[in-house]
């Protein structure tokens, strides 16, 4: 999906391709392995996921923590990063590789100026986000390990299917034991 599919589908309009947007919409391919938003860095860019996986880590204490898997059709940048133009806490890096739809920061900035679905698409994507975020928040208070688990197998097949052990045992806040543990459990 590219992203005016994204804002068809969202705001059901019938733009015919990313040229109808006021954005200078660009595709680019991103290598597994690439640090995309590295820390410290300011957010320039927002990327909208074509294909692949990106992780989203935050550094603690000198210990990485994964916040989260960004897949397919889905907005990627250090988001506070981006609202606020100051440096990044966060690390965005490509966990397979990726293709996405990019548009810089002053190109948003520009189109939120002009554009009515610009803004109804960035109020949308960022009322998203809080919910996501919230729900996370939520579900590290209330669910165990093995109901976080399961919820990511329903939501995030892909990311279960194609990443490590190690990488989702620390998304999910435990060890890779006790997520071995979990994956037989589930699966009897």
């Amino acid at each position: 999906m590219k992203t005016y599919e994204f804002y068809n589908q969202h705001l059901n309009i019938k733009l015919q391709s990313n040229a109808d947007l006021p954005l200078n919409i660009v595709e680019k391919k991103i290598p597994k392995g690439k640090i995309i938003t590295d820390y410290e860095q300011v957010e320039r860019h927002v990327y909208f996921l074509q294909k692949g996986i990106v992780q989203l880590t935050l550094l603690g204490d000198g210990i990485e923590k994964i916040i989260d898997f960004l897949g397919q059709n889905t907005f990627a940048c250090s988001y506070t990063s981006l609202l606020t133009q100051q440096p990044s806490d966060v690390q965005l890096i490509a966990l397979t590789d990726c293709v996405a739809d990019v548009f810089t920061y002053h190109d948003l900035q520009q189109a939120y100026k002009t554009s009515l679905i610009v803004n109804q698409m960035g109020r949308m994507v960022t009322e998203m986000n809080y919910i996501i975020k919230g729900k996370r928040e939520k579900d590290f208070l209330l669910k165990t390990a093995e109901e976080r688990y399961i919820e990511l197998l329903d939501e995030k097949p892909d990311v279960v299917a194609e990443l490590p052990v190690n990488k989702i045992a620390k998304y999910l806040g435990i060890h890779p034991e006790s997520l071995s543990r979990i994956r037989k459990k589930v699966i009897s």
